[in-house]
């Protein structure tokens, strides 16, 4: 029994020495490397940059009053069509007191006075019949009647514009109707009726009673970096997508580049606008965020290979062409000379041929 145990610790011993031998041996051979292969094709190249901005109305404009008041009514809402001279708004005079004294008075001096012509023309007027006064006498007291009664016409209407803010001689230009300017789409309303007003003056904007724009106008507008606004030149065609409509492309034209840049984030950035060519199925709203598709250059037919099957080595650029495969991959170094890049492809103007096979990357271990 004790010779049988001896013996089949002797074979155990063995069978693990021969075991680790092995294991050893294998690990010491050389693996053989597996790289992608890729084939080198003629390709339509296109170098493109994307630009972020959005859609804007090319002509965007802010209506206010021609009075300060308080908002007494609203004929419009947003997303409401007007028309040029359709009235939005309507405004309600809070009269300065000052001004409304003043226009007072002017009323009061202006009826003492008419009264006054009054008298001396039918004075005038009863002795020129008896040819007492001379005619020339007469036609003075016609005039200063008729002067009197244009004041006190004048004053009233004054009167009136200070209370009402509407003139009695002329109500359909009252300042008070606030009135759109062109025709198009009201983009917003940002005043609610009880809402004090202002009138544009030398020291303040005034008050924003609607904004209306033409949306059948359309343009984009965004920021190309300065590395890339060298490349691009007025009238490139430009395609837009716009992010809240999926599969949409809008063609463009690029139309304006700013001769100024502002720096944002460390990088000076030139604002571009595009000419939208909107088709007449497609709604676009002010304010949808998009981006624009710039081709920068492009080459037809060109001899290409991916990127990632490049070497470069110092100013020298090399790929592997395969020159077997069996029984195991074969490689020839050879240098070459590139063009165009898209990002993936590139293209190769010298150093490989349509149909070889080139490396790419290593892509598993075989024993």
């Amino acid at each position: 029994m004790k010779k049988f145990v001896k013996w089949a610790v002797i074979a155990l011993v063995a069978v693990v020495f021969m075991g680790t031998f092995v294991f050893l041996y294998q690990k010491s051979q050389p693996k053989e490397l597996v790289y992608e292969v890729s084939t080198v094709q003629l390709k339509d190249l296109e170098k493109s940059t994307i630009v972020t901005g959005k859609i804007e109305p090319r002509d965007e404009v802010n209506i206010k009053p021609q009075i300060s008041g308080i908002i007494a009514e609203l004929y419009k809402e947003a997303g409401q069509m007007v028309k040029k001279d359709e009235v939005i708004a309507k405004v309600k005079v809070i009269p300065d007191m000052n001004s409304l004294n003043s226009a007072e008075n002017r009323v009061r001096l202006a009826e003492i006075n008419l009264s006054q012509a009054e008298k001396d023309y039918q004075r005038m007027e009863k002795l020129y019949l008896e040819k007492v006064v001379s005619a020339e006498d007469y036609e003075k007291t016609q005039v200063a009647l008729k002067q009197a009664k244009s004041e006190m016409s004048n004053s009233r209407d004054a009167l009136n514009i200070v209370r009402e803010g509407i003139s009695l001689s002329n109500a359909k230009m009252s300042t008070t109707l606030v009135r759109s300017t062109v025709d198009g789409l009201i983009l917003d309303i940002p005043v609610k009726v009880g809402n004090s007003v202002i009138l544009s003056n030398s020291f303040n904007d005034g008050t924003t009673i609607a904004t209306v724009a033409d949306m059948q106008n359309l343009i984009f507008r965004g920021n190309i970096d300065e590395t890339e606004v060298g490349r691009i030149i007025e009238g490139m065609p430009v395609t837009i997508t716009v992010g809240a409509i999926q599969n949409l492309k809008i063609p463009a034209r690029l139309e304006y580049i700013s001769p100024k840049g502002r720096e944002t984030n460390g990088a000076n950035q030139f604002e571009i606008k595009a000419a939208l060519v909107v088709p007449d199925s497609v709604s676009l709203r002010s304010g949808y965020g998009a981006n624009a598709e710039i081709v920068l250059d492009k080459v037809k037919k060109a001899v290409t290979v991916p990127e990632a099957a490049l070497e470069f080595v110092g100013d020298s650029t090399f790929v592997y062409v395969m020159t077997d495969s069996v029984p195991k991959q074969q490689f020839i170094r050879r240098k070459v000379q590139t063009g165009l890049s898209n990002g993936i492809d590139i293209e190769v103007k010298s150093g490989v041929k349509v149909g070889e096979k080139v490396r790419g990357i290593l892509k598993e271990d075989k024993k």
